[in-house]
């Protein structure tokens, strides 16, 4: 680690959204020939911090420096006049074109007045071959791997840059392999004297490229640590919020303890899994059962569960519901199998904003119908207000348009609307993100109700004492895999957080 006086200071930041207070006086450092990690849950101002970093946003109150002297970053093009560049986990660029003409976009060469073509395709060349990228630029962006093109945007990022490079969660869609090939092109750009701001959920990969790590919870600066100074499991407690002893007083007597689950599996899956979003996974999710999905964000959880509602299409193994196996779903398949799903991100997803919060409850219900077996506004009404009571959803009207409702009154909307459909399996991602603490503790009393009556739940949630409340079972994962299960007795914060850090218990 170097010893270096910082390259930039981030101090005193302060960002504020409407009714999110988002960056809270927080400091950040990145010194000359580092790889800095940036880590925290959702929410915890990570995205918010390198937006104003970059110029997307400008702060409400704070100073930057750049080798000590002062700068304003309030637009995009002033990060990029101060030598600051982004890549992100999207990649931007045109796949129509070539490597070459990606790279110099917008900056070409010009020999009398015309675009210098063997200029642009031996700068290019030379650029990615000091990064050992052996490639043909002259061929079409397109023609090449994600991976690939991951490292031709850091190579014209690298071009653009003076000193400072941001990589946005660009190892989310590469594998083991490809994860590798970067880990080598950052060691040399560190070499070179580049320092790099590495956002990333991936533990591991934090450990194994990162000289330290900056964590932030709610907005609020944590602390910085040296990476080879912090052990995983403080780590994850820092980023969670909680020590072991604190969880050891937190943990009470699981409130459904007695529930008897059947031994019959609901749903089966083997090898079960998609290049570069989760690693094949074998699970069962018996009838009646609370099974939790726990892990860091960018664990899998989310998209274990979009596989088995169908969202994500399965590129190999198989997954068997009612006997009958399958290579893949799709939702009009889950939904004929009677399972539900609330997801995680309600307004991408989830709320339909221009219709009536009658109208976003029925409307799985009505799918399921198909659209020539109507349902009678007066039963529509009947299935909203009995849900509006249950989730004691506040609205003055079941007529009110869904927009106006606050975040925590339309995620129970939403599960409202998945409960009128009475699923056998009802797969609930971050039920309870959003909403009060009162609340909370409703629908925590609901899902154990709900399974002690039948229903089959698949439970994901960022907070572990809400799984260890309501769960019969859990998987843990990380790093897109799934690395251990924990049942009855085991089932504790601290065994939780234990097998994130270090690696996994037992699979089946």
């Amino acid at each position: 680690m170097t010893e270096q006086e910082p390259v930039l200071q981030m101090q005193h930041i302060y960002k504020t959204f409407p009714g999110v207070k988002a960056l809270n006086n927080v400091d950040f450092e990145l010194k000359k020939g580092e790889i800095h990690s940036l880590m925290g849950e959702n929410g915890a101002g990570k995205s918010t911090l390198i937006k104003v970093l970059t110029g997307v946003y400008e702060i409400d109150e704070g100073t930057f420096l750049l080798n000590g002297k002062e700068i304003k970053i309030s637009s995009t093009s002033d990060a990029q006049k101060n030598g600051i560049s982004t890549v992100y986990q999207e990649i931007n660029l045109c796949a129509n074109l070539s490597v070459a003409e990606n790279i110099y976009i917008g900056r070409e060469p010009k020999k009398g007045g015309s675009i210098d073509w063997k200029k642009i395709n031996h700068d290019a060349k030379e650029l990615l071959d000091k990064l050992e990228i052996h490639i043909d630029v002259e061929k079409k962006l397109s023609d090449y791997s994600l991976a690939i093109q991951q490292m031709v945007a850091i190579s014209r990022a690298v071009d653009t840059s003076r000193g400072i490079l941001i990589l946005d969660e660009p190892t989310s869609s590469l594998d083991t392999n490809e994860v590798n090939q970067l880990f080598s092109v950052m060691r040399k750009l560190k070499d070179s004297g580049m320092s790099i701001i590495f956002v990333s959920h991936f533990l591991e990969q934090i450990y194994e490229i990162c000289d330290r790590v900056t964590i932030l919870r709610n907005g609020d600066l944590v602390g910085t640590y040296d990476i080879d100074k912090l052990s995983r499991i403080d780590l994850v407690s820092k980023m969670i919020g909680k020590d072991l002893d604190e969880l050891e007083k937190l943990n009470d007597i699981k409130q459904n303890s007695s529930k008897q689950v059947s031994g019959e599996n609901l749903l089966e899956t083997h090898g079960y899994g998609k290049r570069g979003t989760i690693e094949p996974f074998d699970l069962n999710i018996r009838k009646g059962e609370v099974l939790g999905l726990a892990g860091l964000l960018g664990s899998g959880r989310t998209e274990v569960a979009s596989m088995l509602f169908g969202i994500n299409k399965a590129d190999h193994g198989t997954i068997k519901i009612g006997g009958k196996t399958y290579s893949y779903i799709y939702p009009k398949k889950a939904i004929a199998e009677s399972f539900g799903f609330c997801p995680e991100d309600r307004k991408a997803e989830g709320v339909a904003g221009a219709l009536t919060i009658r109208e976003n409850i029925i409307l799985a219900l009505q799918s399921s119908k198909g659209l020539l077996r109507y349902i009678p506004m007066k039963k529509q009404q009947e299935i909203a207000k009995k849900y509006i009571d249950l989730l004691s959803i506040k609205t003055p009207s079941m007529e009110q348009q869904i927009d106006n409702l606050s975040g925590g009154n339309q995620q129970k909307v939403i599960l409202a609307r998945w409960l009128a459909t009475d699923p056998q399996l009802l797969i609930l991602d971050e039920p309870t993100r959003g909403i009060d603490v009162g609340a909370k503790s409703e629908l925590q009393k609901l899902i154990i109700e709900l399974s002690n009556s039948g229903m089959t739940i698949l439970f994901i949630s960022s907070e572990l004492k809400e799984l260890v409340n309501c769960c019969d079972r859990i998987i843990v994962l990380r790093d897109q895999k799934m690395i251990g299960e924990l049942s009855k007795e085991e089932i504790r914060e601290e065994t939780i957080m234990k097998t994130i850090a270090e690696g996994g218990l037992r699979v089946g």
